[in-house]
């Protein structure tokens, strides 16, 4: 008996193991919240590798109307700006002056990368716009939390892919440069504006392609977050059960309510069969209570009905009542079979429910 009590208590705890264990995939409810909640798979350095590769191919086109410019903002600095009589106006203007070239020197730049950050997170996980991130939370503050964050699986996978990151891009930037050695070498004996024209390439043509490196580590740092973001997404059994429990109801509760509304139902209705002008019965398994007010419906109406134990009681309440029964089998089951309480006597069933009516009418001498 002890080995059976041991056997059905192991496989007890089996149940309740697989039952906790996250195997499933999220719900499309699951999703939707941790949604709203701001919590969708992106990788920053999607983000970062496209403003990079972005800023490197927008100086290849701008680079001659930013070098332009550059080169007035120098040489206002070492020729007018030097001269200039330090006073509040002048020095006002002096403000103004470099502010403006600054901002249009500077403005583009800004603009396409606010841009493509905007693109690039969108192209991750679409428009969303959430306030959850702004929210207080003690766990970003918590000492522990903090160490199980840096000990944990996915702070050692970002160090490696940050060291991967340094490795790869650095040996691009290195095989790039060291063919151009022998270039360096000579600069001095070219004019400046070679030097310039020189150095803008190197550093168009480096950047590039470093930031083309990066931009491919960030398309599988994404691969691997969303990868990450599903696995933390998983359910389990029971999560998913009640999770439907929460969004259908509980069975249990629906039930009791349900129960609760035929009581209700029932309860209104045997209050108002004393109301009735007839009832008509079976005679033994049905009684559907009529009642007729000629102000008030076009027809008379069924207010109560039931079978077996329920139409006893209709009966019972009736007599007690002093409301006359009235036996015709077929008239009986064809009200109760056809017409729902609240609703009138259709055409076809009304002339012989007027007939019992009228009979009912002589009498209690109303007619």
């Amino acid at each position: 008996m002890r080995g059976n009590s041991d056997s059905h208590l192991l496989l007890t705890l089996d149940l309740q193991f697989f039952a906790e264990e996250k195997t499933e995939k999220a719900t499309p409810q699951k999703r939707r919240e941790t949604r709203r909640k701001g919590q969708v798979a992106k990788s920053a350095e999607v983000s970062s590798s496209l403003m990079l590769v972005s800023f490197f191919l927008f100086l290849l086109y701008y680079g001659k109307y930013f070098a332009t410019n550059i080169l007035v903002l120098f040489q206002n600095i070492f020729s007018s700006y030097l001269l200039l009589d330090l006073s509040a106006a002048s020095t006002h203007k002096l403000f103004v002056d470099l502010s403006l070239l600054t901002i249009k020197i500077v403005l583009p730049i800004l603009a396409m990368l606010f841009v493509v950050g905007l693109l690039s997170n969108y192209l991750q996980f679409g428009f969303l716009l959430t306030t959850e991130n702004f929210k207080f939370d003690f766990k970003k503050i918590n000492p522990l939390e903090g160490a199980k964050r840096i000990l944990s699986v996915r702070s050692l996978v970002d160090l490696l892919k940050n060291i991967l990151k340094i490795v790869l891009i650095g040996g691009v930037a290195y095989f790039l440069l060291k063919k151009e050695i022998g270039t360096f070498l000579h600069l001095s004996q070219m004019g400046i504006r070679q030097i310039i024209d020189y150095l803008f390439t190197i550093i168009i043509k480096v950047g590039v392609l470093t930031s083309g490196v990066y931009v491919v580590l960030g398309a599988a740092d994404f691969l691997y977050q969303k990868y990450d973001h599903e696995k933390k997404m998983k359910m389990s059994l029971k999560e998913i059960k009640d999770e439907h429990k929460k969004s259908e109801g509980d069975p249990l509760v629906k039930g009791k309510i349900k129960e609760l509304q035929r009581a209700m139902s029932l309860n209104r209705m045997m209050s108002d069969v004393p109301k009735a002008d007839v009832i008509i019965t079976n005679p033994t398994h049905y009684a559907i209570a009529i009642m007729y007010d000629a102000n008030d419906t076009r027809a008379p109406v069924v207010i109560a009905k039931g079978v077996d134990f329920m139409a006893q009681k209709i009966k019972e309440i009736g007599k007690e009542n002093g409301i006359i029964l009235s036996e015709n089998r077929p008239l009986a089951r064809a009200l109760y079979a056809n017409v729902e309480i609240g609703q009138e006597i259709p055409e076809e069933l009304f002339k012989a429910v007027a007939e019992i009516l009228a009979y009912v009418y002589r009498l209690k001498g109303k007619f």
